[in-house]
């Protein structure tokens, strides 16, 4: 059975993946294809193309290298949705005018809808939307008529007075705008008239499949670090290969306190081969100096690489399996016109040259909430599922400057009282993630009546659902206060405290 589908166009932003789960959230198919996808290549596609959603980038319409669809895109019997830059090369294609803004948008706006039809159907006339643009669509051609305004955007939202056709300078994906998934809702049902015939169990026998065919009769090794991806990926791999299957733990030195014997017993137990290599010293030496955060993630994913490498050999394994996610992916701009926000040591990090015939990522098209529905599907042990995300890189991230061996012990131990103060209050099954950042900064203080001149600690702790946008998490003082306090009496080398409170966009999760 074909499922109902809509396509997302990429233009290189970094919502991009963000819109098409979005539609998946709806239970309707969604694949993100390039941006100058032609109509011969969409009637090709295995699936019922319901709809086109042309996503935001990094650019303006008239920059020379700046990426287009064709126009024949809006020849087709097939709805259109815009989004931000998508927004205005619509307008740009048609003979609108589009030119830089007098004033641009970076954040909450407010937007007046003149119209409340099609994508806008049911919303207030005033309502609170997420904007990033620098240019504006200041005039349409006849066919085409306003829908919404703000003070700065005159045409903040289109459409085609005669086909399916729209436009919106927002971002309906992103969490901050408080109506964005009814104006998708609106789309994918109203416009596109899709029906929610697509579920995520299909994922697993794909992704089982995929490993088996990749890796046939041979043998391949899996990057384990006990996160909900890799786990996932470990779980998926092993029911792919059985004993031909070896699953590698690398301590770098830069784990959580305990996490190397969590992860020995937590696997070992559920019948997984698994093998812990102790490298810190390897790594802090290659790291030895270095303090510019993307240098850090690339020898990190390149040690790593040579680290499975040396495991593979032993065993002869030619597969290397990792449980790579897109939001990795799209973060470390491996798409042709997506801008780089941070490398991941797995992604960007890699090596050009690597001893493996292919690395396997059977994740690589999920977001993290839908691992973790996967997870469930597939009957990982609740610890596995509500595990909070670790990057790979692990605290060697969560360390301002240089590594040394006093600044990981610092942050370990940090870390720790970040999240038992967290779990003893309840509060970390509503949570994306929490954790302690050992900044550069240091401030005056006074401990026993005597002055202290220490580092200073920054707490971060955010709700999210997918990991692309995040909001910092409003926790009760009395807890702040107690993590404050047993962070400051407890590593004497802290004097201060403070907390995160930006949320992603603009900052990331993480602070490196």
């Amino acid at each position: 059975m074909k499922h109902d589908a809509i396509l997302v166009l990429d233009f290189g932003g970094q919502y991009c993946n963000l819109i098409a789960r979005r539609i998946r959230e709806h239970k309707v198919y969604s694949e993100i294809v390039p941006c100058d996808i032609t109509p011969e290549e969409i009637k090709e596609l295995n699936m019922n193309v319901k709809g086109l959603i042309l996503s935001g980038g990094p650019w303006s319409v008239y920059e020379k290298d700046a990426p287009k669809f064709g126009s024949r895109i809006l020849e087709m019997c097939i709805p259109v949705l815009g989004l931000c830059y998508g927004h205005q090369m619509i307008a740009y294609f048609s003979n609108g005018k589009v030119k830089p803004g007098t004033k641009k948008e970076y954040g909450i706006a407010q937007v007046t809808v003149d119209k409340p039809v099609g994508v806008l159907k049911e919303l207030d006339r005033r309502e609170k939307v997420w904007m990033s643009h620098g240019d504006t669509v200041y005039e349409l051609p006849e066919d085409y008529e306003m829908l919404a305004f703000t003070g700065s955007c005159p045409i903040a939202a289109f459409r085609h007075k005669t086909k399916q056709i729209y436009g919106l300078q927002w971002h309906p994906e992103v969490v901050h705008t408080e109506n964005g998934m009814k104006m998708l809702r609106n789309f994918i049902f109203e416009v596109c008239k899709c029906e929610a015939n697509w579920r995520p169990e299909s994922l697993i026998d794909k992704a089982v499949t995929e490993i088996r065919e990749t890796v046939g009769e041979g043998t391949a090794i899996i990057g384990l670090s006990g996160g909900i991806d890799s786990s996932v990926a470990t779980f998926m791999a092993a029911k792919a290969l059985g004993e031909r299957l070896l699953a590698i733990y690398v301590d770098h030195g830069f784990m959580r306190l305990g996490e190397t014997e969590y992860v020995e017993s937590t696997f070992k137990k559920h019948g997984i081969n698994v093998v812990a290599i102790h490298a810190q010293e390897r790594f802090l030496k290659r790291l030895e100096g270095v303090v510019d955060p993307e240098e850090k993630r690339k020898i990190i994913g390149e040690e790593f690489i040579r680290v499975f490498e040396e495991a593979a050999k032993k065993i002869s394994a030619d597969y290397l399996i990792q449980g790579t996610i897109y939001p990795d992916r799209i973060e470390s701009g491996f798409r042709k016109h997506s801008e780089t926000i941070k490398t991941h040591h797995n992604v960007g990090g890699l090596p050009e040259e690597i001893a493996f015939k292919a690395i396997i990522e059977p994740l690589r098209d999920l977001y993290k909430d839908e691992v973790r529905a996967v997870a469930k599907i597939m009957g990982l042990p609740d610890e596995l599922v509500r595990r909070q995300p670790f990057p790979g890189p692990g605290l060697a991230v969560r360390i301002i400057g240089e590594l040394t061996i006093e600044k990981t012990e610092l942050v370990r131990k940090a870390d720790k009282i970040v999240a038992d103060e967290i779990e003893k209050s309840g509060l970390g099954d509503c949570l994306w993630q929490y954790f302690a950042v050992l900044t550069e900064t240091k401030s005056t203080g006074v401990k026993g009546d005597s002055r202290a001149y220490g580092y200073t600690v920054a707490v971060r702790i955010v709700e999210s659902k997918e990991a692309m946008t995040a909001g910092f998490a409003r926790i009760p003082y009395d807890v702040l206060e107690r993590i404050s306090t047993k962070i400051t009496n407890e590593l004497p080398q802290v004097t201060r405290v403070v907390y995160d409170i930006t949320h992603k966009p603009p900052a990331t999760i993480e602070w490196e």
